[in-house]
């Protein structure tokens, strides 16, 4: 496809222009103080070394996306890659020598780094753009998922990726044999909501046809990820593994909770100082939010905030933040931007009551209230509740409670401190992403409010 000829093509010249400008800067400069003996081999074992970490670090952080990202965030997604990758090798030439090293080459680099990577991903975008259509696209939905729920799915890709998809939806057709003419016609399918049946004979048919299809997954196909094969017979047989229940996960979890909690609370003591004399200056409140919250076996416990709106901003109740909210205050609007008043809760891990990676634990209200609705929600009580989470990393904050769901039970099928630490370093990225902390619209944040009231007035 030629997309994806465009996509190599940047790939190749990114990888190129980010490890040969720190191969010349390494080798001019870098290299003669680290090294003072065996030259050569410094030379290649630390051009291969970041070469390993640029790479590793970009497909996490999708820093070759550039068909399916915005311009920015491919170019955020880079720098903090080569960023990264360039200050462990210059903390590595500062162990070696023994001593402090001049950071301005170095520096220097980075900046011909960003500015070389936003041409290259600008220009392939540009072209991109120019020279590749849509895909034609079939959405097609049933069983649970209403015309109205289609259409909002349908206008979110469209915002995002109309550039990918040109999409049209309709509704699982009775009528044997009409929905797989449809999908003749198209060369890209999605489900949404579909039985498992159905989705399986339209997913047939899209394989007879060599089609591309996406499908929105229920909770059993998620389950499914935590099972085994198993070859007892000639017949397979996939088990289920309760992975979430290993103690030796547990174990090993909580030791990296509890020394990282440890150090970070010391290396951020100086951000803790500034955001509570920040807060106190300005009207004079209290520096530290408590709220209930949910976490493991349904265990209620104080959760730890850097107070980011007005002091009585809930007296009409617990309405979730909305779109600039008039309660969130100037020095709260600056600690919700970059996540600074959730690192309070550093304390809640060194105490146990957290994990830095897992489900974000809701209030307990609203724990409640989902679960009328959505039975299934408790399944995120079986693991103890994060600081960060696959949902915080994929989602937003708005986003709703189904899909929070899913993209929890992804990680607790497929917990490891490996996804732990992919997690972590995600949530980095995520910092710089305005649209992750985008609050709820006023129509919905007033609904849980009535809500949230009502069942208060009933219990």
């Amino acid at each position: 496809m030629k997309d994806r000829r465009i996509t190599t093509t940047a790939r190749v010249l990114l990888t190129l222009l980010n490890v040969g400008l720190f191969a010349w800067v390494w080798i001019a400069y870098y290299n003669n103080i680290a090294y003072h003996t065996y030259l050569l081999r410094g030379n290649i074992v630390s051009i291969l070394i970041y070469y390993v970490l640029y790479s590793w670090l970009t497909r996490l952080y999708r820093g070759f996306a550039i068909a399916s990202s915005p311009v920015e965030e491919t170019v955020l997604s880079q720098f903090i890659s080569f960023g990264i990758s360039d200050l462990i090798l210059y903390v590595t030439a500062v162990l070696l020598y023994r001593d402090y090293v001049n950071i301005w080459p170095g520096a220097f680099i980075v900046a011909c780094q960003l500015v070389g990577s936003t041409l290259i991903v600008w220009l392939s975008k540009r072209y991109m753009l120019s020279h590749i259509q849509p895909s034609e696209t079939l959405l097609i939905y049933g069983g649970r998922s209403t015309a109205a729920q289609a259409e909002q799915f349908k206008a979110r890709i469209s915002e995002k990726f109309s550039h990918l998809f040109r999409l049209n939806s309709v509704p699982l057709s009775n009528a044997v044999g009409e929905t797989e003419a449809l999908i003749d016609s198209y060369e890209t399918i999605m489900f949404m909501g579909i039985s498992p049946e159905d989705r399986d004979r339209l997913a047939q048919h899209c394989l007879s046809q060599r089609k591309v299809f996406y499908f929105v997954p229920e909770f059993a196909d998620i389950i499914y990820h935590g099972c085994t094969v198993k070859n007892f017979l000639d017949t397979p047989l996939m088990r289920y593994e309760y992975n979430f229940d290993r103690h030796r996960n547990y174990v090993v979890k909580r030791v990296f909770d509890l020394v990282f909690s440890a150090v970070l609370l010391v290396l951020l003591s100086p951000v803790f100082l500034v955001s509570a004399i920040a807060i106190k200056l300005e009207d004079h409140g209290p520096v530290f939010f408590l709220q209930k919250r949910v976490t493991q076996d349904g265990k209620v416990f104080p959760i730890v905030k850097f107070r980011s709106m007005v002091v009585d901003a809930e007296r009409y109740g617990a309405l979730p933040a909305t779109q600039n909210d008039p309660r969130i205050t100037k020095v709260g609007a600056i600690l919700r931007r970059y996540r600074i008043d959730e690192t309070p809760q550093l304390i809640n891990i060194l105490l146990g009551q957290m994990s830095f990676v897992g489900p974000r634990p809701e209030r307990t209200l609203h724990e409640t209230l989902y679960e009328q609705d959505l039975p299934e929600f408790k399944y995120r009580l079986r693991v103890k509740g994060g600081l960060t989470g696959y949902a915080q990393v994929y989602g937003k904050y708005n986003t709703s409670p189904e899909d929070k769901l899913k993209l929890d039970m992804l990680y607790i099928e497929n917990q490891s401190l490996v996804l732990d630490v992919k997690l972590i370093l995600l949530t980095i990225k995520i910092m710089f992403k305005p649209e992750s902390t985008e609050g709820f619209d006023q129509t919905r944040s007033e609904a849980i409010n009535r809500e949230d009231r009502g069942h208060s007035e009933s219990a």
